[in-house]
């Protein structure tokens, strides 16, 4: 007689970054991925070049406080980022 037991089986974790080559057959024949670095480099450079433009020919705040908040938004999503990556590995 086969009786069903009260532990719980657990799957093994799917990873994230995996890609199952049945859902996306271009995974066989090439790379699949992103850019995480290239990525975060273009952010920084993003945010700084929106600093850099405070400095122009035009007299009201409100293009300087949408330039400020824009870059400043920019920087806290790339230091979570950052934190995330740093972070991952503990999860």
């Amino acid at each position: 007689m086969i009786v069903a037991s009260k532990a719980v089986e657990k799957r093994g974790r799917v990873g994230v970054d995996t890609v199952d080559p049945r859902d996306e057959p271009s995974a066989e024949w090439g790379w699949h991925g992103s850019f995480p670095k290239a990525t975060r480099i273009a952010g920084w450079l993003s945010a700084i070049i929106l600093l850099v433009m405070l400095y122009g020919n035009h007299h009201g705040w409100t293009e300087n406080l949408w330039l400020i908040g824009l870059s400043l938004l920019m920087m806290f999503g790339l230091v979570l980022d950052i934190r995330k990556q740093r972070t991952a590995w503990r999860k």
